[in-house]
């Protein structure tokens, strides 16, 4: 990872609330031992710490990075900004990140897998498509799959596609939550494919989203988890205006669904779940 995508990570997740899981981050150019003692120094200040690891890098070389909270069976991801001009998700993603390190009994018998930024490089450019101007969420190998130059030509064509189909492979993952945002202001919902009715209902139950069947796309990574591999998935389509809300109004509004999906089946405690508009 290059120096200034470290540092700028750890600006970013600070900006969260994230200043130890920022410090974490920043460990990928320090050497094992001076790993070792950043962990040890967010333990020390009684912190949850995740394990940080760079899944691959995009077509111009930004890291694509993941957050591993807990190591149990119950395996559960969550990523945000596949489509790098829907983004509301990342910051949302990354105060969840804040709250499950400050919240260690949320990741008992779980393994949480947290990727703030699928799309780096069309994150940058505030571009739906990748560098090579590939929909990513158009490119995995569904049954659906449609060969067409803007799905990348092949499946898997993109090496942010294929970060994502490793780790799926690598930790087979039991659900899925995907945040997009809408092209039209009036599609805000919860969105799923495969069997994820009751998960979606779970996080229906903790904000004002409409649960909408809107349809396997090609290619798309719920008709690959869901369909192809049969993992529940649930594409979470935020509001348009989710993007100029602060990170603040961002998790206060939605942070207790996500951590609905996270206990899922079980209920989320009394004092975690809140509806708000």
């Amino acid at each position: 990872m290059h120096r200034h995508d470290v540092s700028r990570l750890g600006r970013l997740f600070r900006r969260g609330g994230l200043a130890a899981v920022g410090l974490l981050l920043s460990a990928g150019c320090q050497t094992p031992d001076q790993r070792v003692q950043t962990e040890q120094d967010g333990q020390r200040a009684g912190r949850n710490q995740p394990r940080w690891s760079v899944l691959g890098n995009s077509v111009q070389g930004r890291p694509i990075t993941c957050l591993t909270f807990g190591d149990g069976d119950d395996c559960i991801l969550i990523m945000a900004t596949i489509h790098g001009d829907e983004d509301a998700g990342t910051p949302l993603v990354r105060r969840l990140a804040a709250h499950l390190a400050d919240h260690p009994e949320l990741t008992k018998g779980r393994r949480i897998l947290l990727i703030p930024v699928v799309n780096p490089d069309g994150h940058a450019k505030r571009t739906r498509t990748n560098a090579r101007g590939v929909d990513l969420n158009r490119n995995y190998p569904a049954s659906n799959y449609q060969r067409l130059a803007r799905h990348g030509g092949t499946a898997l064509s993109e090496p942010e596609s294929v970060a994502i189909s490793d780790l799926l492979d690598a930790h087979r993952p039991r659900r899925i939550v995907s945040i997009h945002q809408p092209l039209r202001s009036g599609h805000a919902c919860i969105d799923y494919d495969g069997p994820a009715d009751d998960l979606a209902a779970a996080m229906a139950a903790h904000c004002h989203l409409p649960i909408e069947k809107l349809g396997s796309r090609p290619g798309s990574l719920g008709s690959y988890a869901g369909l192809t591999l049969g993992v529940p998935i649930i594409t979470l389509e935020l509001p348009k205006d989710a993007g100029t809300m602060s990170a603040d109004e961002i998790w206060a509004r939605w942070g207790s669904m996500l951590l609905a999906a996270i206990v899922f089946p079980d209920a989320l405690p009394a004092q975690a779940a809140r509806v708000s508009y």
